[in-house]
């Protein structure tokens, strides 16, 4: 059997489309990046093109395309404490996928025009997205304290003074030390307030954001 042409630019159209997704993990140190994104999109379009030309229900396999997909996006995604990361690398996985699948349809145009709107989202929008984080943020402070010499009422005290919005998940005590874990919400400036009355106050043994 003689490999079409079309096929052909197909599969290197998906290379290409997943290799800028990839390159723009990569780049950041993401999870899932540059060989990643190829495989994913190269694949899903190879899976299309199968489909479409061979199997009497093409839709099957788009299906199972995107439950694949579901599991290896699943497998980025990490909980550290309140924090969730990796959501955005699920994301691009997915995608990445759908453009693969939408090349093996042979629509061209759309998986081009998509890809742009994507790279705008992962380049342009991102650094968009800082900005507003420098103004507001989460964040999770670990703060340990000497036990006879503080308490987190004082603690919670001087943070209600700073005005940020904090909540207390989680507070150990092991040997002479405590340890409190907060989640704290607030701008730029009132973090750097948290931050200095850390650092000055002598009852604090240390913290980590």
């Amino acid at each position: 059997m003689f490999i079409h042409t079309e096929h052909i630019i197909q599969i290197i159209a998906a290379f290409v489309v997943g290799g800028l997704l990839g390159l723009e993990r990569e780049y950041h140190s993401k999870p899932a990046g540059f060989r990643t994104m190829i495989l994913i999109c190269v694949g899903s379009c190879l899976f299309t093109i199968l489909s479409t030309t061979f199997a009497e229900n093409p839709d099957r396999i788009a299906s199972n395309i995107l439950t694949g997909i579901g599991f290896i996006g699943a497998g980025v995604v990490f909980k550290e404490g309140i924090n969730i990361s990796g959501i955005t690398s699920a994301a691009t996985i997915w995608i990445a996928a759908s453009l693969g699948m939408c090349i093996g349809l042979k629509f061209y145009g759309l998986a081009l025009f998509v890809a742009v709107l994507v790279m705008i989202v992962l380049i342009v929008l991102s650094r968009l997205e800082e900005s507003f984080d420098n103004l507001h943020q989460v964040k999770q402070y670990k703060i340990r304290f000497k036990a006879y010499e503080y308490s987190v009422e004082e603690l919670e005290n001087e943070l209600k003074k700073i005005d940020v919005y904090f909540v207390r998940y989680k507070v150990g005590k092991q040997n002479d030390e405590v340890l409190a874990e907060y989640k704290i919400e607030a701008i730029q400036s009132k973090r750097e307030k948290v931050n200095r009355y850390l650092i000055n106050n002598k009852s604090i043994v240390g913290f980590d954001v």
